[in-house]
């Protein structure tokens, strides 16, 4: 009878204790993590989120840019962080390829991060600089064979989803373009701005502003119908190559055992922003598409991918040492 009496009782004091983490919860600034060099379509989500869970939640969300090895360094620190929801990620689809492509990492994918919510999805875009002569993928794909290498196509990394996006174009188009690797989309983006690069596979938030000032031109697209943005920019499909119709994913992870009741209060807060006035309204001058899932269907998305991009890895042969 003591002994059940006891356990009640020990149970009923960790209960209170999760209760009052999440009503106190959070008491200091939140490190939020982005993987990738600033500039990249990570940076300037989590800028977007930090800013407005800062403001919900009344302490600083402060965005701590960590790139390298394709985001695996950032997700590392990330992985040998407390549990106690304030070192948080920006996680995004490579997260799901960098496994296949390393080899060993020094944390599990799955096992040892909680899932907090997605928070946008995005299609691919290549871009071009404008002295390409290039409108379309299928011109890029013929100027591509005429001078086979001499097209070059920088990337966020190797092994990154930008890299890999090339190899699909590359194998789907039977081209071969000359692969330059960067620590981040931002300077990738940037590269081929100045001339450096022919052209680079992001997402619209890193190009949109250089889209507008005729800096880069949109000549593919991942959907599987015509951007209504750009309703000008031809599919992938609709130039001859298949397999590339595909959304970047965007979404919130913390480490691996996180109390429940933070990361309820954080699914909350963060499923609350997506569809915020102010984010909704960035969502659109940046092509982003507004995006949730729950916890387990966020998993699930993470399970599925690993098996997904595992393949297209495998058998493109990418590896990074």
């Amino acid at each position: 009878m003591q002994s059940r009496l006891w356990l009640t009782m020990v149970v009923v004091l960790v209960i209170a204790t999760l209760d009052a983490t999440a009503q106190q919860y959070p008491v200091r600034p939140v490190r939020f993590i982005v993987p990738y060099a600033a500039g990249g379509s990570s940076d300037i989500i989590a800028r977007l989120y930090g800013q407005r869970l800062s403001e919900t939640l009344g302490q600083t969300f402060v965005v701590d840019n960590r790139p390298g090895a394709g985001g695996t360094i950032g997700t590392d620190i990330l992985a040998r962080s407390p549990a106690d929801g304030y070192t948080l990620i920006l996680q995004d689809m490579p997260h799901t390829i960098n496994p296949a492509v390393y080899g060993k990492l020094p944390y599990d994918p799955v096992r040892d991060f909680t899932a907090i919510t997605l928070v946008a999805r995005a299609p691919q875009w290549l871009f071009v600089h404008p002295a390409v002569p290039a409108k379309s993928v299928r011109e890029l794909i013929a100027l591509a064979r005429a001078q086979p290498g001499s097209l070059k196509i920088g990337s966020a990394g190797n092994g990154s989803g930008t890299h890999l996006m090339a190899e699909l174009l590359m194998r789907g188009g039977g081209i071969q373009l000359t692969h330059v690797p960067y620590k981040g989309a931002g300077p990738a983006v940037t590269a081929t701005v100045g001339g450096e690069m022919n052209a680079v596979f992001t997402s619209m938030p890193a190009a949109v502003a250089f889209v507008q000032s005729g800096r880069l031109r949109p000549i593919g697209v991942t959907t599987s119908g015509r951007h209504p943005s750009h309703p000008e920019v031809p599919t992938f499909e609709e130039s001859g190559v298949a397999n590339m119709v595909l959304h970047h994913w965007f979404g919130v992870l913390s480490p691996a055992g996180l109390p429940r009741p933070v990361q309820k209060l954080l699914v909350s807060e963060f499923t609350a922003a997506v569809t915020h006035p102010a984010i909704v309204e960035r969502y659109k001058t940046l092509i982003l598409e507004p995006a949730t899932l729950t916890p387990e269907a966020f998993q699930k998305l993470i399970e599925t991918d690993l098996a997904r991009w595992g393949k297209v890895v495998r058998e493109a042969g990418i590896r990074v040492q």
